[in-house]
């Protein structure tokens, strides 16, 4: 599971590449056939078979109200769905009405934004949609609804099924594979079931020698896993594939000789030479000793080699262009879980995802994956290839919205881009990811604007210039405000990806950053934001010389299986556990125009310092 609104690009970006080398590819994806198939009508009544299995007395309120309310769900899941699709929007009017939903737990939600004294007559969303805004409305009612189906999902029936990060602890820096091997030996749920019917009608339709499988997150190796049994079952001569970036960042270090029983080969880092290696193999016209990046298990000894016969990568510019030719582009869900403009995008709307370049032109952060390929190796492409690549996207999929993906797109290929599109007269949406630096000056920012940027994400991180030094992030509280306001001015969204935990950060830094995320807001330069707590990998700056910041890292058990998060001790024995819980408070309402005239320290249990951090910082700093 990856995500409900669009394709995941993995696939798209090989299928795209194999068959530009005029190999036959297809693809699928099963994930969102997974979803499809269990919030239908009949899937809701095999649902409710297992809700009615669990005792009473062990019934969470969600699933009593489930049972209590089927017959309502029964008969709305099918409307519910055609309408997140687009199929149909009529239905929107009935949705927001508020009668013909049932409503559970998720619902409870909508409290928080009850005012009393609403002259709107105590409308808890008119103050996010008004007297007009019935799709959007009704889109977020749909998704509770939805939230609650999958609750029901995994309160009865699996309690690992999420639709974002499913069975993710399996996985995750697992240094074993004996809790995945444990839970894959167990007898399969429903959602199993259904998932193994639908890889085998997959099967049926293709009749693929080889099948290869994409794992871009911890959250999608348990499927994959049971996808390849699938294909076991199927037929054991099929040739199995592992790769993507779960396998990129965690199973650099594969030891266990149990992941052939379901994978014949595991490929690390960009697919496109491993996998041009591997069908010449299978061809024979390649031996094993020349095979790229790749992990098998030995037909003797039975370990596990890696075998890399060291040849060029593809560059970037000769990659091709992704095709979504076989995805059923219609039946994704847009949903709205967060009612915010800028933070919606990531779930609302099919977008073409699209990378401006390969790697990161600065890779240079501390806290980031820098010595591995998808950061360290960084190519690009000329704007004239990636404009004609947009132009057939747009002509195979009818969509003009793309999301660049990358790392950090790079502001002069961004710059060459935009003109490009402005030059041919494109009529195009785009948002990405970027780096607040200061080449982003108020034209460029209108510049690309006109080329239609409609929104950016970008790493304000720690929002303190000490911590922003450690981490070589290259920019200053100050440098961020200028550039935000810049792209905010031009009437571009801004989103901040924020952090805590990081080495040596006090709860002193942690209340200042809060007030610089504060005035951000208060000043309209940034639009949404999300607080993650800092993870220190072994393949990071910090996890690679953790005394050059001041920390200690926790020994690791021997591992056979995944490598990527690792422990630390920091010797200012600061409680990020309990400051994060303050911080994503402050943050979500903050997103939501609230508290923004409070002092900071009333998000905070407990006392904690006054910030140090004059109330007019980031108004100074504009001037």
């Amino acid at each position: 599971m990856t995500q409900l609104n669009t394709p995941y690009p993995s696939t798209a970006y090989i299928t795209g590449f194999l068959r530009s080398r005029g190999i036959d590819a297809a693809q699928e994806d099963l994930a969102l056939a997974l979803v499809l198939e269990l919030f239908s009508q009949e899937g809701l009544g095999h649902i409710r078979d297992r809700a009615q299995a669990v005792p009473a007395r062990k019934r969470s309120a969600t699933v009593s109200f489930f049972l209590d309310h089927f017959e309502r769900y029964r008969s709305t899941v099918a409307p519910v769905i055609a309408f997140l699709q687009g199929r149909d929007t009529t239905i929107a009017h009935r949705i927001a009405g508020r009668a013909f939903l049932p409503e559970g737990p998720r619902f409870d939600s909508l409290d928080v934004y009850v005012d009393p004294d609403d002259p709107n007559g105590g409308d808890p969303l008119a103050w996010a949609f008004g007297s007009l805004g019935q799709q959007d409305r009704a889109r977020h009612l749909a998704t509770l609804y939805l939230n609650d189906l999958a609750d029901v999902v995994r309160d009865a029936v699996d309690e690992r099924f999420e639709f974002v990060r499913y069975a993710e602890s399996l996985a995750q820096s697992q240094p074993t594979f004996a809790p995945l091997a444990a839970a894959l030996a167990a007898p399969p749920t429903l959602v199993d079931r259904r998932l193994q019917e639908l890889a085998a009608a997959a099967l049926e339709r293709h009749s693929p020698r080889v099948v290869l499988l994409s794992v871009p997150f911890p959250g999608a190796v348990y499927g994959a896993f049971r996808i390849a049994q699938a294909v076991r079952a199927f037929d054991p001569t099929i040739v199995t594939v592992l790769g993507g970036g779960f396998v990129n960042t965690e199973l650099r270090e594969l030891a266990e000789p149990q992941v052939f029983d379901f994978f014949d080969y595991v490929t690390l880092d960009a697919g496109e030479r491993p996998l041009l290696a591997l069908l010449e193999h299978l061809q024979g016209k390649r031996s094993r000793q020349r095979l790229v990046r790749t992990f098998v298990r030995d037909d003797d000894s039975g370990s596990v080699r890696y075998i890399n016969f060291v040849e060029p990568d593809i560059a970037f510019a000769e990659v091709g262009t992704p095709t979504w030719d076989g995805l059923p582009i219609d039946r994704y869900l847009s949903v709205l879980d967060m009612l915010n403009p800028m933070h919606r995008l990531w779930s609302d709307g099919r977008w073409n995802k699209l990378t401006v370049a390969h790697g990161c032109y600065w890779k240079k952060c501390s806290f980031c994956d820098v010595s591995l390929d998808y950061i360290s190796r960084y190519d690009g492409a000329s704007a004239a290839t990636l404009a004609d690549r947009i132009d057939a996207i747009i002509a195979e999929t009818g969509q003009s919205g793309f999301h660049f993906v990358d790392e950090a797109a790079p502001p002069k290929a961004l710059k060459a881009l935009a003109l490009e599109l402005i030059e041919r007269e494109r009529a195009i949406s785009w948002w990405g990811n970027i780096r607040f630096e200061k080449s982003f000056t108020p034209e460029v920012c209108a510049l690309l604007a006109e080329s239609g940027c409609i929104a950016v994400s970008g790493g304000l991180e720690v929002a303190s210039d000490r911590l922003l030094k450690l981490m070589k992030k290259g920019v200053s509280v100050e440098q961020v405000a200028r550039v935000t306001h810049g792209f905010a001015e031009a009437g571009i969204l801004v989103h901040a990806y924020l952090m805590y935990g990081f080495p040596t950060q006090t709860v002193q830094d942690t209340v200042d950053a809060l007030e610089y995320v504060r005035q951000l807001f208060e000043a309209g330069c940034i639009h949404s934001g999300f607080f993650h707590r800092f993870a220190c990998t072994v393949h990071s700056p910090v996890g690679m010389q953790p005394e050059e910041y001041g920390v200690t890292l926790k020994p690791l058990p021997p591992i056979s299986f995944a490598k990527n998060d690792v422990g630390f001790i920091d010797p200012t024995g600061t409680d990020h556990a309990a400051l994060g819980v303050a911080l994503n408070k402050a943050l979500y309402n903050y997103m939501h125009g609230i508290g923004l005239d409070e002092d900071v320290r009333a998000w905070f249990n407990g006392r904690v310092p006054r910030s140090r951090v004059p109330r007019n910082f980031i108004a100074r700093a504009l001037r």
